[in-house]
């Protein structure tokens, strides 16, 4: 487990490294620029992460079909998977530039929105290879080569670090574009990081005698089929869990550029912590779908229980430093004294939830490994949205908490869904060790 967990982790980590590196990099500009690259990142990846979700459903395809050793099968699943990101890319792309034009009336600060709505129509043009670098990662994983999804997402940070530094502030005779140049580097990483992996998968098929494009599979209906209807509950669960967060950043965009700067900031660190679940997630989804692939369904479970002892031990270990040194945490990203001392008391919320974010994170991938999508999309319906999502904005708005209500509310939220998705977890797995279907 530690071995196929540790490069899907700092993967993880890599992947939301690019917005963390976008929020530092601006950070000398202002609160204002920390909040437009915090509002651009939320609008985006609402749609993107829920055309994430739906290739999700390559995790079980895939997994399972190499826990029989049906290589070949594994192959054509990747095939499907390219023609749905590439399916995916148009509508996602007409959606997303006419919503840059939706900060102000929603009721955002012009010093805030205006370049919030230039970053994101900027990175809107970098759709495509991120939507595709989705499927290709996704097969990667199943088959057990994740090690080169690591090294090639930290050479792309390694390229958007500097291209950042470039662009924003004017280096080596290139203009200073600030916001602007921050999403233009990240789109520039996120193009070599679609061809790197690309160049991987055709090298694997090619070493075991497979020649990626000699042998490509036609886009086939009935398996684009089979792969949204596993997807599309994935999908949902992740458009209703992430459009809830980022639905939580847009409110706080209502609220003054200092209380939306420190929200920013804490949400980065909130973010950077759940990717360790989130990679132990994608670990555990591999191995229980090899299990089961197998009918072992003892090793099914054992998975899955040892990737919630690990998710949970390291969320109580991030749950101490947040609680340890908040101010310096914080100070990483800007010297505002305002900024800093709300993101400061912030922090004290994310330490509470770590527990609980983590067991919702890792219970959503086991029971992806069993096949099982539907019951994660409820429990974020339920916990977000019915419960979480209307106490944190009465809270904010009605009760005049501010930021603070919001943060509460999605305290909240994670508590009811890991409790939901963990008894959920106990249950189908005892099912399946005892030789029984997990979903009757």
């Amino acid at each position: 487990m530690v071995a196929l967990a540790v490069p899907v982790v700092l993967s993880e980590l890599g992947w939301t490294a690019q917005g963390i590196v976008d929020t530092i990099m601006v950070g000398k500009l202002g609160p204002a620029a920390i909040g437009a690259v915090a509002l651009g990142n939320a609008v985006y990846f609402t749609p993107v992460l829920f055309c994430f979700g739906l290739l999700l459903g390559l995790d079980t395809l895939v997994s399972q079909a190499y826990g029989r050793k049906d290589h070949d099968e594994c192959h054509r699943w990747l095939a499907q998977g390219v023609y749905l990101a590439c399916i995916l890319t148009v509508p996602l792309m007409l959606l997303l530039f006419p919503a840059s034009l939706g900060f102000a009336p929603f009721g955002i600060t012009p010093e805030v929105a205006l370049p919030a709505a230039s970053y994101l129509r900027i990175l809107t043009w970098g759709t495509l290879p991120l939507v595709f670098y989705g499927a290709t990662r996704r097969y990667l994983q199943a088959v057990g080569q994740v090690r080169v999804v690591t090294v090639t997402i930290v050479a792309g940070n390694l390229l958007n670090w500097f291209a950042n530094w470039v662009l924003i502030y004017g280096k080596l005779g290139f203009p200073a574009l600030g916001v602007n140049g921050s999403a233009l580097s990240t789109v520039i990483s996120r193009i070599f990081i679609a061809l790197a992996l690309l160049a991987s998968a055709w090298s694997y098929e090619r070493g075991r005698g497979h020649p990626l494009f000699r042998h490509w599979a036609g886009p086939s209906l009935a398996r684009l089929r089979q792969l949204i209807h596993l997807g599309l509950p994935a999908g949902g669960q992740v458009l209703l869990e992430v459009g809830a967060w980022n639905l939580v950043t847009l409110f706080a965009g209502r609220l003054t550029p200092v209380e939306l700067a420190a929200h920013s900031i804490v949400f980065n660190y909130g973010s950077l912590s759940y990717m360790v679940p989130l990679g132990i997630a994608s670990a555990a989804a591999v191995s229980v779908g090899h299990a089961v692939g197998a009918s072992d369904g003892a090793r099914a479970r054992r998975a899955g229980w040892l990737a919630l002892g690990m998710g949970t031990a390291f969320m109580l270990s991030a749950a101490v430093v947040y609680l340890w040194i908040p101010g310096s945490l914080v100070a990483l990203y800007t010297r505002d004294p305002e900024v800093m001392a709300l993101g400061a008391r912030l922090l004290v919320i994310v330490a509470a939830f770590q527990i609980f974010d983590g067991i919702q994170t890792v219970s959503t991938g086991a029971l992806r490994g069993l096949g099982e999508t539907r019951v994660p999309m409820l429990a974020n319906l339920v916990g977000y949205w019915v419960l979480g999502l209307p106490l944190g904005l009465t809270l904010c708005f009605v009760f005049r908490w501010g930021v603070y209500g919001l943060w509460i509310g999605l305290l909240v939220a994670l508590i009811v869904v890991a409790t939901a998705l963990i008894v959920r977890w106990r249950r189908d797995s005892a099912r399946l060790a005892h030789g029984l279907s997990p979903h009757q």
